[in-house]
């Protein structure tokens, strides 16, 4: 995709939406970096309606660690892998405690060594809390990436850099929002609405879907 498009499209993007953030419901880094570790394979409405009573009563990964993992499964049952999510947000919890004063790490390397937590829930803690201008690729990100042209990749992290590398800077905090929320609402993974899409003239798919129907 050429430079001109690229800027075309992230220009119609800010239009449409100035200030992108995530959906899902948080209080602090922690809260965060808990509410994106069970968003794995799960919705971000579905992680919301789970985590709505448990981040009244468990914010801290001190208060995390005195409720026991019955009581968070309790809790996240809701959402899918609740078990194996359940004993990584207790032992994430006590490493937080134990290694980083209770406080989020802001690097990918020290994210990525806690329970659960991949490079794609490390940069989307790195971006939305600490305002560093990653790029997480998730499914919605890497459809939207490969469909329109933008960062053709085989993977997540082939996309990763190429959006990285193509993606002008004044741009680039907000972009992997607007990916997101264009891949969750209009470039749809069965039947993307193309009828809807503002940035459908840059867009290099060859199926474009235009009606409604």
């Amino acid at each position: 995709m050429s430079p001109e498009n690229i800027e075309a499209i992230f220009a119609e993007f800010v239009k449409k939406n100035p200030n992108p953030r995530t959906e899902l419901t948080y209080k602090n880094g922690y809260t965060l970096l808990c509410a994106v570790l069970l968003s794995a394979q799960a919705t971000d409405v579905s992680v919301n309606k789970a985590t709505k009573d448990l981040f009244i009563i468990a914010d801290t990964p001190e208060k995390m660690v005195a409720l026991g993992e019955a009581e968070i499964i309790s809790h996240i049952r809701t959402i899918g892998l609740f078990r194996n999510k359940a004993k990584n947000m207790l032992a994430m919890s006590h490493i937080l405690i134990e290694k980083f004063n209770s406080e989020v790490p802001n690097t990918l390397e020290d994210l990525m060594s806690l329970p659960g937590v991949g490079r794609k829930t490390a940069n989307v803690v790195l971006n939305e809390f600490f305002h560093i201008p990653t790029c997480a690729v998730d499914t919605h990100v890497f459809r939207v990436s490969n469909r329109t042209g933008l960062a053709p990749g085989k993977n997540v992290d082939s996309v990763e850099q190429k959006l990285l590398e193509v993606i002008p800077e004044k741009y680039l905090l907000d972009a992997h929002h607007h990916l997101i929320l264009h891949g969750r609402y209009v470039c749809k993974a069965r039947k993307p609405d193309c009828y809807l899409c503002n940035i459908k003239e840059y867009c290099s798919f060859e199926n474009k879907i235009l009606d409604n129907i």
